[in-house]
């Protein structure tokens, strides 16, 4: 299955803040069961809002037949990024050394139920890193999420786990994965 995808940039937030909104409130609350203050739709927006401010941040919305399917978006990690600060355990420096121009973070993708187990989320996911120009790029998945099956998903799609963090004080522990954004 092939589905249409749009590119967007934070100019563009205002158009498509509502679609992301929603899917994630239908995707992470009634999907998955995921609640209480971290996943709230304002705490969400929120972060969407903050992601957007940064320098590098970018969007793709997948449709089908006009119906949205989901979502990915993410950011450049600046040179001052504090995404490796939260780290349960430090890092080399080799490894959290940013510039700007390094990584980029993957900060949500999500699919809508009827577009599972359908390649969707690759789709969303290579579509997404097609443009982007940076070298790595890094997510977030919790592991306990489908008892470890997304986070073997993030695994098969050439993703390694490099530690744990915790972000915000309310979310959970979640492992940090990271790898190129073009694969050989």
């Amino acid at each position: 299955m092939t589905i249409e995808v749009s590119h967007y940039t934070a100019a563009d937030l205002d158009k498509i803040r509502e679609t992301i909104l929603d899917t994630h409130v239908e995707v992470r609350h009634r999907d998955f069961g995921l609640t209480g203050p971290f996943y709230d739709r304002d705490r969400f927006n929120e972060r969407l809002s903050a992601y957007a401010s940064r320098p590098g941040w970018t969007a793709l919305l997948g449709h089908e037949d006009g119906e949205p399917v989901g979502f990915c978006f993410g950011t450049t990690l600046a040179a001052d990024t504090k995404w490796w600060d939260s780290m349960t355990e430090p890092l080399p420096v080799k490894t959290t050394h940013e510039d700007g121009q390094r990584t980029v973070a993957l900060n949500e993708i999500v699919v809508r139920k009827p577009w599972r187990g359908r390649s969707v989320a690759w789709q969303l996911h290579e579509a997404w890193l097609h443009h982007r120009t940076e070298e790595r790029v890094t997510l977030l998945v919790n592991p306990a999420n489908g008892d470890g099956a997304v986070q073997a998903r993030y695994e098969a799609w050439g993703y390694r786990s490099i530690g744990l963090q915790q972000p915000f004080p309310d979310s959970p522990v979640f492992a940090t994965m990271l790898r190129p954004v073009k694969l050989p």
